[in-house]
C-alpha cells in the first residue's frame, strides 16, 4: 500500500516543527555565507588559500574567472545599451535578433580579451603562477574577543533551547 492511513499524502506529527527548524538552519547558513562573500574581497581571499594548501593553479583559475566574469558582464551591458540606443528591442523579432547578436558579440569579445590577457601575461614573464601582493592582516584583539563571546553565547543559548522543557 502506498501512503499512510490518511491517504497518499499525510502530514507527519512533528512535520511543521521540523520544517521550521530546517528553514531556520538553512537561512542562517546561507546568511553566513553571504556575509562572508560580501565582506571579504576575493583579491585578499584567494592568495590566502594558496597559503592554506589549495593548489596554486586552482586558485589562479578562480582568480582569472572572477576577474573575467565582471569584464564579461560589463561588456554585455555596453552592447545591450548600444542595441537599445539603436532601437534593437522595438519588436519581439528585433529583441530576439538583438539577443542573438548580444550572445555572439559577447562570445567573440570574451575570446579576444582572453587572447590579449594571455599575450599580456606572456609579456610579463608569466611562469604558471599569478603573484598578488597581499598585505598582512592584523588581528584585532577586541574583535576576536567579541566574536568568541558571541559564539559562546550562541552555543549556550543552543544548549538551553535544545534541552527538553519537562
Amino acid at each position: 500500500q502506498v501512503g499512510g492511513p490518511d491517504g497518499f499524502l499525510s502530514p507527519a506529527p512533528h512535520g511543521p516543527q521540523r520544517a521550521a527548524e530546517l528553514l531556520l538552519r538553512t537561512s542562517a547558513a546561507s546568511l553566513g555565507v553571504l556575509l562572508f562573500a560580501f565582506t571579504t574581497p576575493m583579491s585578499d581571499l584567494l592568495p590566502r588559500l594558496v597559503r592554506a594548501g589549495v593548489p596554486a593553479p586552482l586558485v589562479d583559475v578562480a582568480l582569472v574567472t572572477y576577474r573575467m566574469s565582471f569584464l564579461l558582464l560589463n561588456s554585455v551591458r555596453r552592447v545591450r545599451d548600444a542595441q537599445a540606443a539603436r532601437l534593437g528591442h522595438t519588436t519581439r523579432a528585433a529583441a530576439w535578433r538583438s539577443l542573438g547578436g548580444l550572445g555572439a558579440t559577447a562570445f567573440v569579445r570574451s575570446f579576444d580579451r582572453a587572447a590579449r590577457l594571455q599575450a599580456g601575461l606572456a609579456g610579463r614573464g608569466y611562469d604558471g603562477t599569478l603573484r598578488v601582493l597581499v598585505p598582512e592582516a592584523r588581528i584585532s584583539v577586541r574583535f576576536t574577543a567579541a566574536s568568541l563571546t558571541l559564539l559562546a553565547a550562541l552555543a549556550a543559548l543552543t544548549l538551553v533551547l535544545e534541552r527538553p522543557l519537562s
